[in-house]
């Protein structure tokens, strides 16, 4: 990956202003008639399958459908995890969906390098795109100097709670490690599981949330970044430190923390039966809509305050199989999402605790959007996530050794051993 990754001014500058498929746990196609290609409806392959999430793509393909002009598309939701490891087959399969919800940076670089998808320019000479940040023009771009993806939303990471919980339990939030271990111990009197997780079934990559802010607080984005990349380590004494804070709060995890996904993390949560989690604001989309005013979150501790501050903020859109027979239909359709109603339309029907790409489309404007808005703009340096900043060949690796860490945590050693050996199989490949 050549692309370099952006300081929050580069990312923020314009940003916020600006066999398998039968897995489908859905399908909704739209139809105009005023086209209808002989080549068939375009494939929209999805994996953004929580309720609300699910409804809102559903909306905007119906939105497209009634567009003059536009051409048939075919939504095919599927579940999350299932999408993330077929992903390379349905890319490389010789009846391929053209359209997929994913991510750029590195991982879109990575199937880009083995030619598996379709060049952008000429899209992104459109009246929408031209306007879209540097930094996000940047993040679409792969080593060729192609651009390969279309950007539509971005969101924040954090440590999540329940405001009438914390009242509750008569805590608030905490700013330093300290006082975060301070937070652990008093939820833990009180017979609350202080910390979920969710990195059981089939979101073991949960966990991985806590390495990247372990060191990026610690070590700092620069490094994490790198390590990423190959240029250290896992087996480095600066990666041991990421692992020796994490054992200081092992503690106070809620001890079915592996043993159920990320959305049974989110049920403990709401229902009190543990205090905060770190996670992405994705989860709000499995929550009932009238929880999400009670829902809060606060930033993840700081550890050394020499370190440049980094938060992580994903960003999400969509990128097209180089194998589609329909290449005018999926410019049209991508066209049509990098539109500012296009965004405002997904707010609006999902969760809405995600922010718009597009300069000219307003975000819900909650209490906790402005704040997390904020979040993001105090960070002198943004991440993405683990797998995003590496490769999706990389995640499992990680996977692998943080849940062996979970169950073993004196077993460090080897498993960064282990951890280094398997990573370097994905960067030799």
């Amino acid at each position: 990956m050549t692309n370099p990754q952006p300081s929050r001014r580069r990312f923020l500058a314009g940003l916020g202003a600006a066999g398998t498929t039968a897995l489908l746990s859905g399908c909704v196609t739209a139809t105009s008639s005023s086209k209808s290609s002989s080549k068939g409806a375009v494939t929209l392959q999805s994996n953004l399958s929580a309720p609300q999430a699910k409804a809102a793509m559903e909306d905007i393909v119906a939105a497209y459908g009634k567009k003059e002009g536009a051409g048939r598309v075919s939504l095919n939701t599927v579940a999350a995890e299932t999408f993330r490891t077929q992903l390379p087959t349905y890319l490389t399969s010789a009846n391929p969906p053209d359209v997929y919800t994913w991510y750029p940076g590195s991982v879109a670089d990575a199937y880009a390098g083995k030619d598996l998808l379709l060049d952008l320019d000429e899209l992104w000479g459109s009246s929408d795109l031209k306007r879209y940040s540097k930094a996000l023009n940047t993040l679409c771009t792969a080593s060729s100097g192609k651009k390969v993806f279309v950007p539509t939303t971005y969101y924040w990471w954090g440590m999540f709670y329940r405001k009438s919980n914390f009242a509750k339990w008569d805590v608030s939030e905490p700013k330093t490690w300290d006082e975060f271990l301070d937070l652990c111990d008093k939820l833990k009197s009180k017979g609350v599981a202080p910390i979920g997780l969710g990195a059981g079934g089939n979101t073991a990559w949960v966990a991985s949330a806590w390495f990247d802010y372990l060191d990026i607080r610690i070590n700092g984005a620069i490094y994490h970044r790198e390590l990423l990349a190959g240029k250290h380590r896992f087996d480095d004494p600066e990666v041991r430190k990421v692992f020796d804070r994490w054992q200081e709060v092992l503690p106070y995890f809620d001890p079915n923390g592996t043993a159920g996904a990320f959305q049974d993390a989110t049920t403990a949560l709401l229902n009190g039966r543990s205090g905060m989690m770190l996670i992405g604001t994705f989860f709000a989309d499995a929550a009932p809509k009238d929880a999400l005013d009670d829902i809060d979150f606060f930033r993840f501790p700081v550890i050394d305050a020499k370190v440049p501050l980094a938060e992580e903020a994903p960003t999400d859109g969509y990128f097209a199989g180089a194998r589609t027979g329909r290449r005018d239909g999926v410019l049209d359709l991508l066209g049509y999402l990098a539109t500012a109603e296009s965004q405002e339309i997904y707010i609006k029907g999902s969760s809405g605790t995600v922010l718009p790409c597009h300069p000219d489309a307003k975000d819900a404007g909650t209490p906790l959007v402005k704040k997390g808005r904020a979040h993001i703009e105090e960070a002198a340096e943004i991440t993405q996530f683990f797998n995003r900043d590496s490769s999706d060949a990389l995640q499992p690796t990680a996977d692998t050794a943080l849940t062996k860490f979970l169950a073993k945590p004196k077993e460090i050693g080897s498993i960064l051993t282990d951890w280094q050996r398997d990573a370097e199989k994905i960067w030799n490949a």
